[in-house]
Order: structure tokens, then sequence, then C-alpha cells
């Protein structure tokens, strides 16, 4: 089985798409795939699907929902000439004590795939093997093709989850780009930038990695007018200064040229932890 959450849901078996067009089905696939191989309770699947109220027929209802999955899986498997094994739907939708299981079958899931690709990236980083880091990095963040589950109606598990995979997305694109600038390459990171401050309005980092990109191409008046735009919105939205090091940033623009402010200087060993 194969696996895509990292813009819209595609979920295939034996090459054919087992994605279910109706809403409740596709949240409850959703919601099996990112918890690929680990069995996901039934507890949460309703939650998924009706919050604190689930209807007195939920669970009957959900076990509907996974019928309907059943189905689609059974008929891409009938279309598996090679399927040696004889597996069944069951098999790959597997009912266990207290929830059920998306069995892949060592099949692809590109969150993995992503995580092994970043993992990859972080530690290349760490051996200051920068060149390295922005490659396995830049490659990692290529399998996201929008939001995650762009295409899911999320309830609340679900919105827990697409969080949490936004995060990792930020954290791998902060570093990407940190390794970029490490590399040199800040005029050609003018463009991308600019338009992650505007979408991330108080996230600091990429507030800094901004004003450095732009500091070290000579345009030390804009980056300081990126600083003051970000103080603006924290000050307004959450009632914070901006951090001491990106405020020792600022003056280290005040006072010096553009290849005398460190690439990380806005993260260093304190890392900044406030997102927009």
């Amino acid at each position: 089985m194969d696996i895509d959450v990292l813009g819209a849901l595609s979920v295939r078996e034996n090459g054919i798409s087992v994605t279910p067009t109706a809403p409740k089905p596709r949240q409850v696939l959703a919601l099996l795939a990112l918890q690929a191989d680990q069995v996901v309770p039934v507890r949460t699947l309703m939650d998924e699907l009706w919050g604190e109220r689930p209807p007195r027929s939920a669970r009957t209802t959900l076990q509907t929902y996974v019928l309907q999955l059943r189905e689609l899986i059974s008929a891409a498997l009938r279309r598996d000439l090679e399927n040696t094994a004889g597996r069944t739907a069951k098999d790959v939708l597997v009912t266990l004590p207290g929830g059920y299981l998306l069995n892949t079958s060592d099949g692809t899931s590109d969150v993995r795939e992503f995580e092994r690709l970043a993992g990859l990236g972080y530690r290349a980083m760490d051996a200051d093997d920068f060149a390295g880091a922005a490659r396995h990095l830049r490659d990692a963040l290529g399998l996201w093709t929008g939001g995650a589950l762009a295409d899911v109606q999320t309830g609340a598990q679900l919105e827990i989850e697409t969080r949490r995979l936004e995060e990792t997305r930020l954290c791998a694109l902060d570093q990407r780009i940190e390794a970029d600038l490490r590399l040199g390459r800040h005029r050609e990171l003018l463009g991308e930038l600019t338009v992650l401050v505007s979408r991330h309005r108080t996230h600091e980092n990429l507030h800094g990695q901004l004003m450095l990109a732009l500091h070290r191409s000579g345009r030390r008046s804009e980056a300081l007018e990126v600083y003051q735009r970000l103080r603006n919105a924290l000050v307004r939205e959450l009632g914070l200064e901006p951090s001491a090091g990106l405020r020792r940033m600022q003056r280290s623009i005040l006072m010096s040229g553009p290849e005398s402010v460190p690439v990380g200087a806005a993260v260093g060993s304190e890392r900044l932890s406030r997102v927009g």
C-alpha cells in the first residue's frame, strides 16, 4: 500500500486508488493512513468523526465506514494477479482489540520518506555539511504538494496531526534556509523569504534570516525595516518584544558592514520559538 498525505490524500493498493469520495470515510482512512501499521483506537476514530457528542449509532456507523473501505481494497486486490499470498481486505485493514490497523506491507509513505530525508538533513547540519543538508532538506520539502490532507475534512484528531506535520515542515524549511545562507546563497533566498515572512508574521527565525539575506545583499535599510515590522507585529499580536538574539542581530546590522553579521546570529544557541 502506498500512502500520500503531504498534500491531497491518496491511498493506493496495487497501484489502484482506495481513497473514498465521501467525507466521513475519507476521515477514517486519513487517520488510519497517518498512523499506518499502528492500532488506531475506536475511541480516537469516533472522536475524529463526531467529537464529544457521538450519536448512539456511532460504533455501528464506524463499522459501516470500515466496510466501505474494505470494499475498495477488495476491488484493488482482485486486480492484483500476483497476489500469491492470497491477501484479503481484512488483512490490509485489520480489526484488532480496541481498534483498527492499516497494514501497508512495506509500501511507501510520503510522511516516512519526509522524516527520513529531514533526519539526514539535520544530521548533515550537525556535521557542518551544509551542502548535504540543503540537498536532503530540499528533497524532503519537495515531497509536499500542498497543505497536509488538503482535501480532507478534519475533526479534532486530524487537526492535531495536520498541525504537527505543518510544524515539522516549517522546521525543515527553517534549517534548509539556514544551510543555504551558510553556503552564501543570500540573494537567491530573498524572494522566498519575503513570501514566507508575509505568511508567518511573528516567526522570528524567518524574519532573522530575511534580515541577514538583505544585509548581506547590501540592503541594510530594508533589513532594519523587516525588524521593525516584526517588532510591531509581536507587540500588537502577542504583547512581546523580539527575542534577545534578534535584538542583537538588529544592533549588529546597525553597527557593521554586510559581512560582519554571522550566519545564524538570530538563532545560534538560543533557538527562536515564537511562530506565526
